[in-house]
């Protein structure tokens, strides 16, 4: 499985389809901090959730570089159940790369401010809840963008819709207050509580919800794809 990992890795570098999300992300980045500098934690709050519907498109583009005929190849030779994790660990591998860029660039456009006082969040803290944060919305980017794969939608129209509607859902809900924002991923509730001082059980209740959301959402793109199979 591993080595299906890497060759799908390989793929989506060598054709250049991991150019497109990486320059996204970096164009979304560059505007978000050009507006000014902003305490780290903070920063990387709204940070993730730009990045999210990226980490999904991301994700859509890589399980769809593999050809059909190559894909059926993939099940025959490790089965199901592999072919499918090795495609989501690829997945997750190609966001952790893209969630290093995000953390290295406000520091180079100089979108972040340094601690000035006594109040302030030491920079190591702020970087290890910025980095919670994008941890946190990458399992649900990577199962909303498996949702929106080829290999489910069976047309480009279709995924891009999926996708589309996805990420309009996901920050439409998160707006929508308690009734239904635990319908979507924890993605504006952990920019607003990174605005703050985190207690232990609203960062345990915050991860939890996020994988709960995005197991749901991989059962449903398991599920997918053994009914397509």
């Amino acid at each position: 499985m591993i080595a299906l990992v890497r060759f799908r890795l390989s793929g989506f570098l060598r054709t250049g389809r991991a150019l497109a999300p990486v320059l996204a992300g970096l164009l979304a980045l560059g505007i978000l901090y050009g507006g000014g500098r902003a305490e780290p934690a903070e920063a990387y709050g709204v940070s993730a959730v730009v990045l999210f519907p990226v980490l999904a498109w991301q994700t859509k583009i890589l399980l769809d570089a593999e050809p059909d005929v190559q894909r059926r190849l993939s099940l025959v030779a490790v089965g199901p159940a592999r072919e499918r994790a090795a495609g989501l660990l690829a997945a997750l591998t190609a966001g952790l790369a893209l969630i290093v860029v995000a953390l290295a660039v406000p520091w180079l456009v100089g979108g972040v401010a340094t601690p000035t006082g006594p109040g302030d969040r030491p920079i190591v803290v702020g970087l290890a809840l910025g980095l919670w944060a994008h941890l946190l919305a990458l399992p649900a980017a990577v199962a909303l963008g498996g949702l929106a794969s080829r290999a489910i939608t069976r047309s480009a129209g279709y995924g891009v819709a999926v996708l589309a509607l996805g990420v309009v859902l996901a920050l439409v809900l998160g707006i929508s207050g308690p009734a239904l924002g635990w319908l979507a991923p924890p993605l504006l509730p952990t920019a607003r509580a990174l605005t703050g001082p985190i207690p232990p059980v609203t960062g345990v209740l915050l991860t939890g919800w996020a994988l709960v959301w995005a197991a749901m959402l991989l059962a449903g793109y398991a599920q997918s794809r053994r009914r397509r199979a």
